[in-house]
């Protein structure tokens, strides 16, 4: 598989996911009536569906990352080369980043938003660490695509519940969450201790998984041709 297709697919999984929890908020928000346990509820398991499908579908393609700190992580592992690494980060950032202007699109609001939801506290951090960590060593442990499109998925909607941040798990959607000045939003100035934090998470949840595992799964990593390509 080229790396120009591995890029652009994990563009397009970050646009779609991105727009998937953003626009799952809106939507939610407007037919809550105000319940937020109802809304959540909802946002959580258009993200969970959505996961699910972006991984089964693009893990073959590109490892199905969407995340900057997935793709550090295999970097320091040996199963991701920098220079794709260098690559995938930007284009996971910015696909987030136009999913948010796509849930705008959808939904006939200002295209440019900067979030005011304030998400901050030590709680919060601690939070993202625990979810970023989990994420990690669920797909270390997944030894193939199709067991990571089930498991990624479950551990992030179990962690919407379970954690105080409901679970952003990931740099690029922390990016693109605040540009969006809706019920999934971030303000900008809170999302980079979010990103610090499950940067910190994914290392914790690396070492986590050399101690579990002999030998840590590649469900969430292209096939050897891809990286060899």
């Amino acid at each position: 598989m080229s790396l120009g297709r591995r890029v652009f697919a994990e563009s397009l999984g970050s646009l779609l996911l991105a727009a998937t929890v953003i626009g799952s908020g809106i939507m939610a928000e407007r037919l809550a009536a105000g319940n937020a346990a109802v809304a959540l509820l909802a946002n959580t398991a258009a993200t969970v569906a959505a996961l699910a499908v972006l991984i089964a579908m693009l893990g073959p393609v590109s490892g199905a990352q969407f995340n900057p700190a997935v793709s550090i992580v295999q970097a320091l592992r040996g199963e991701l080369r920098i220079a794709d690494t260098l690559l995938y980060v930007p284009a996971q950032i910015a696909g987030c980043v136009l999913g948010a202007l796509l849930a705008h699109g959808m939904f006939e609001l200002p295209l440019i938003q900067s979030s005011t939801h304030i998400r901050t506290g030590s709680a919060q951090w601690v939070s993202e660490g625990v979810a970023t960590a989990g994420l990690i060593v669920v797909i270390l442990g997944s030894a193939t695509v199709s067991a990571a499109s089930w498991r990624v998925p479950a551990w992030i909607g179990a962690a919407y519940w379970f954690t105080a941040s409901t679970s952003f798990a990931n740099p690029a959607i922390t990016v693109g969450r605040a540009f969006s000045n809706t019920f999934a939003g971030i303000r900008p100035a809170d999302a980079p201790m979010f990103i610090l934090a499950q940067l910190v998470g994914a290392l914790a949840g690396l070492g986590i998984a050399k101690l579990l595992f002999t030998r840590p799964g590649h469900a969430m990593e292209p096939t050897a041709e891809g990286r060899n390509s």
